[in-house]
């Protein structure tokens, strides 16, 4: 038999039953339609985040509170909130003597407050940090001033704000010297940011957050004694090994730590934050592939429940082909070509659903301001596609042996 021949007749048999067809088909494409978006988003979403963390500087050092292994990411960046470091930490390392390769350290404690000005209110992002963040952040004061050292722990109710917050809390008015209420406490504005977009891994973008002194932060708005966690910068690259060897033994000395596996807190530089990004991003990618996953296998039962009522619909049609000479093989090629036929048209529609979406969410991120590329690798497209086949053949073996074994004096009886 020509392989064509069950190709033309499994053609006709589709259109045979139009309806039946799509909502089989349907499985399929939201399968494979998943698969592609969750690829693309995916390595869009952690191209992203990658090159914020890599864009605030290779200098850099980060210490969290909590322990971890040197590849596992610490207890807090997993949400688990940890409380072991103090402001007299960021004294320390910032002072120049116990770690002389650290240039400037800043401490940071966030979160989300409602803010009133002239009888309207919004919800803001707010950061609560040092006088040194400016140098740590290499950020820029467009108007006014930052906060200074004195400030930084004297419970000042002063802040500096980005400039979307201008644009959407103060309408575009000269916000310096403006009065407004965070929580229940009032503020005045004494500088606004240069523009700087989206902000490193872990920190509000300056421009959408409102930056207060961190022990007002701590004591008036979140009622908390310590800090979310530390940046320093280190006077060069090359540093970075030393800065962190004398951070730990620094930190160790304060808390009382006289063995490592002990250690409260994790101190990483960027390569290790960079790899310790990618491998959180991986996982929740895998995660997120595996629910695509289940939807594929979904479209695959459905195949196989349809060609299982197609089977016992067309008994006759196999035993008069059998009685003219059609072989075993010729009805499991038959059925196993149709099932494969559904799952490829619904793969190839699917993909092409899926590369429209995530251009959308492109369109959409971009329209944000954020730098999001948009990422279909042909590698993805292939495997999706053979993906899609191999669940139309492996879903549709069963019906087609069920096929194949009919007997021909059996199904010409059969009404």
């Amino acid at each position: 038999m020509r392989i064509i021949d069950p190709i033309r007749i499994s053609y006709k048999n589709l259109l045979a039953a139009k309806f039946r067809s799509f909502l089989t088909i349907l499985g399929i494409i939201i399968g494979v339609g998943s698969v592609v978006i969750i690829i693309s988003i995916g390595q869009g979403a952690q191209a992203l985040i990658l090159d914020q963390v890599s864009g605030i500087g290779s200098n850099l050092i980060g210490i969290l509170p909590g322990a971890s292994d040197e590849k596992g990411p610490p207890a807090a960046a997993m949400g688990i909130k940890v409380t072991t470091l103090k402001y007299g930490d960021l004294e320390a390392l910032r002072g120049g003597k116990k770690v002389p390769e650290i240039e400037d350290a800043a401490g940071y404690v966030m979160g989300s407050q409602t803010a009133q000005y002239k009888g309207e209110s919004l919800t803001v992002s707010f950061t609560g940090t040092t006088a040194s963040y400016i140098n740590v952040e290499n950020t820029e004061i467009a108007e006014g001033r930052f906060l200074n050292k004195t400030e930084e722990t004297d419970m000042s109710k002063v802040a500096v704000v980005g400039e979307n917050i201008v644009r959407d809390f103060f309408l575009n008015e000269d916000p310096i010297g403006r009065v407004f209420k965070l929580k229940d406490q009032n503020f005045t504005v004494i500088g606004v940011f240069k523009s700087k977009g989206a902000a490193g891994f872990g920190t509000a973008s300056a421009d959408d957050s409102v930056f207060i002194p961190l022990a007002t932060a701590q004591n008036l708005i979140l009622g908390i004694n310590h800090i979310a966690f530390i940046r320093a910068k280190a006077k060069s690259a090359e540093l970075i090994p030393y800065a962190i060897a004398n951070a730990k033994t620094t930190l160790r000395e304060r808390h009382g730590i006289d063995d490592p596996t002990d250690d409260d807190f994790s101190v990483r530089d960027q390569a290790q934050a960079l790899e310790m990004v990618k491998n959180i991003t991986d996982v929740l990618r895998y995660f997120l592939l595996a629910i695509g996953a289940i939807s594929l296998a979904v479209g695959g039962v459905g195949i196989m429940n349809t060609m299982l009522i197609v089977v016992n619909q067309r008994i006759r049609e196999v035993g008069l082909r059998k009685a003219v000479g059609a072989k075993t093989a010729d009805i499991l090629a038959q059925f196993l070509i149709e099932s494969a036929a559904i799952s490829f048209f619904g793969g190839a529609v699917g993909i092409v659903l899926g590369v429209i979406l995530s251009y959308a969410v492109y369109l959409i991120m971009q329209a944000l301001q954020y730098s999001w590329v948009f990422i279909i690798s042909w590698q993805s497209i292939v495997v999706a596609a053979m993906v899609s086949i191999g669940i139309g053949i492996l879903f549709g073996m069963y019906p087609a042996r069920k096929a194949s074994r009919i007997s021909p004096m059996e199904a010409l009886r059969y009404e």
